[in-house]
């Protein structure tokens, strides 16, 4: 079965990183590319995005299309990421999820097929 797992970082996530000194901040993103490494099995595709200031949001709710810069001003937490697996089912996914080293929630979400 396939899923998206999509790394959804907070204010709070991100205010930390970059409090981290340079060497400890390193270690940070050795501690991911340890887990993507040790997962590259399962692993389909996906990547980091660019920080959420570059994205552009279209809302629909209003009846017309508006389009705004960045996310949508309520957010707290943005999608940092995204990647894809294969695994046999929720039960493997869980446990991959639960060894992520990162930002501090992650959402599963079944492909359709």
């Amino acid at each position: 079965m396939k899923y998206v797992l999509m790394f959804v970082e907070t204010e709070q996530y991100a205010k930390e990183l970059e409090a981290l000194a340079p060497a400890e901040r390193e270690q940070a993103y050795d501690r991911v590319r340890q887990w993507f490494a040790e997962h590259a099995d399962k692993i389909r595709g996906g990547n980091k995005l660019q920080h959420p200031a570059t994205a552009t949001t279209v809302r629909f709710d209003t009846g017309q299309p508006v389009t705004t810069d960045g996310p949508f001003m309520e957010g707290k937490e943005v999608i940092s990421g995204f990647t894809e697996i294969e695994v046999a089912d929720l039960d493997e996914a869980l446990r991959i999820v639960k060894t992520w080293p990162a930002c501090p929630i992650v959402e599963i979400r079944p492909l359709e097929s």
